[in-house]
This record gives structure tokens, sequence and C-alpha cells, in this order.
């Protein structure tokens, strides 16, 4: 898995190809032509792996889902209307991958939480002198999880604050207090 780790995928730099949607390619791999689907799968790994890291902050889980987002392209190419671009399809299937996961892992970890710090349960991030300053992606490693993925969603992606409740069941306030929340601490780390 060497290529999802190369630097422009990790910086989610690698572009889908503007024939991904070329007449054919996924209709052959709708078809279940496991060779169109391998062009599509190599034509937009590098989004994909890109959009689930900076989501969840972390290569290796990033690097699973990743795959999990092609393998349930693959069960459900066949409800791809093709009322939009496949690498849009696609990008909403990761968004929707990560999201999943992080419910059931928030699920998970509800049932025990064991500390001996408690300012991991306040979830509060102090400022971090000057000798230790980051550059942003670092700095969204250290985000709690609610208020990096809000971040990535709305000033990142791009999406607004109802489709980021919508997608992520909540309030649109909730998103809208992450937000503010994510970029205080932000702030706060790159100072």
């Amino acid at each position: 898995m060497e290529r999802l780790a190369s630097a422009s995928a990790v910086n989610g730099t690698i572009a889908a190809d503007e024939n991904d949607d070329a007449p054919g390619v996924v209709e052959r791999a709708r078809a279940g032509d496991e060779a169109a689907f391998e062009t599509l799968y190599r034509r937009n790994v590098g989004r994909v792996y890109g959009l689930c890291l900076r989501m969840l902050g972390e290569p290796v889980a990033a690097e699973e889902l990743t795959q999990d987002v092609f393998v349930r392209a693959w069960e459900k190419l066949s409800l791809f209307r093709g009322d939009s671009a496949f690498s849009t399809w696609l990008h909403r299937l990761a968004v929707n991958v990560v999201l999943q996961h992080l419910r059931s892992r928030k699920r998970r970890e509800a049932r025990v939480r064991l500390t001996d710090d408690l300012t991991t349960l306040a979830g509060s991030v102090g400022p971090v002198p000057v000798g230790k300053r980051m550059d942003l992606a670092k700095a969204l490693d250290t985000l709690p999880a609610g208020a990096r993925r809000v971040f990535v969603l709305h000033d990142i992606e791009g999406y607004k604050h109802a489709e980021i409740a919508d997608m992520t069941g909540t309030a649109v306030g909730t998103s809208k207090a992450q937000l503010h929340r994510a970029r205080k601490l932000l702030r706060e780390v790159l100072a």
C-alpha cells in the first residue's frame, strides 16, 4: 500500500482524472469489469486517502478506510445513477464511511474510558509554547475528533453547516460551535 502513503496522496493533491467519468469506464465497472474498476480505483485512491487522513488524522486507519470505501464502492456501484461525476459520488461515499467509522468508534469508547489524565476528559488543548509550533496537519491532529471532523468538512472540503449536520447527525448549531472551537484551538496551537 505504498502508493497510498506517497507524499502527494498524504497531502490529498492527487486529483481525480477528468476522464474518470469517460463514457464506458463507469458503465464497464458497473457491469462487473474488474479492470475498469481498477482504473477508477487508481484515478481516485489518492483523493479518497487524503480525505480519510484529514478526517481521521491517523494514517493507518485512513489506509484501512480507503480500502473500505473502494470495497463499498464495488458493492454499491449499481446504485450510482450518474446524476453527478463518479468522483463526486465516491467522495460522498468516503465521507459516509469515515463518519460511520467514527460513530462506531465513539460507541465503543463510550462503553469504557480509562484515564489518569483528567485533562483528556475535558478535551482542552492549551497554548503551545513558541518552541513547539507545528504545521497545520500536525495541528489538526491535536483537535478533538468532533472539532477536527467539522473543520475538515467545512473549511477544507467546503461543505455547508446544514450538510455537515445531516452527515454527522447533529444540529446546525453544534456544527457551528464545533467549527468555532476548532478554529480557536488551531489559533492557540499555531500561534
